[in-house]
């Protein structure tokens, strides 16, 4: 995924301009990656907004990746997996715990040995921020 980064930052814009959000954290990594989204008051709907990040997205890349029989029957890519695990925010230290968690993610996957040397990562907003 980060090789197709510029098209998934595309992906996400295009439906940031439908279904406004904000990106709180984010990774991208070469086979995931993990967001914490604020959507607007009274509005739950992230369902929407990441089907339509993986459709666009799945559109923009060259096709080629090897799909099992499952996915040809129901004409789907092989980017995404099905599934995504959400999590709605408790409040301000579970906030923090879910941003470090996923700003050190690169560095769980072996990636990196700093979170702030993965350029894939809002980490460096965070560190700008102070």
């Amino acid at each position: 995924m980060i090789d197709q980064v510029d098209v998934l930052r595309k992906a996400i814009n295009k439906v940031k301009q439908k279904y406004p959000f904000v990106i709180d954290a984010v990774v991208v990594l070469s086979d995931h990656l993990h967001m914490l989204w604020t959507l607007p008051q009274g509005d739950h709907d992230y369902p929407t907004r990441l089907m339509l990040i993986k459709a666009d997205f799945s559109r923009l890349i060259e096709k080629g990746e090897y799909r099992n029989a499952s996915r040809q029957a129901k004409g789907e890519r092989e980017i995404w997996q099905r599934r995504y695990w959400e999590h709605l925010i408790r409040d301000e230290r579970n906030y923090a715990n879910h941003v470090d968690y996923i700003h050190h993610n690169p560095v769980k996957h072996g990636h990196v040995e700093q979170a702030l040397t993965w350029q894939y990562s809002s980490v460096h907003r965070y560190i700008r921020a102070g």
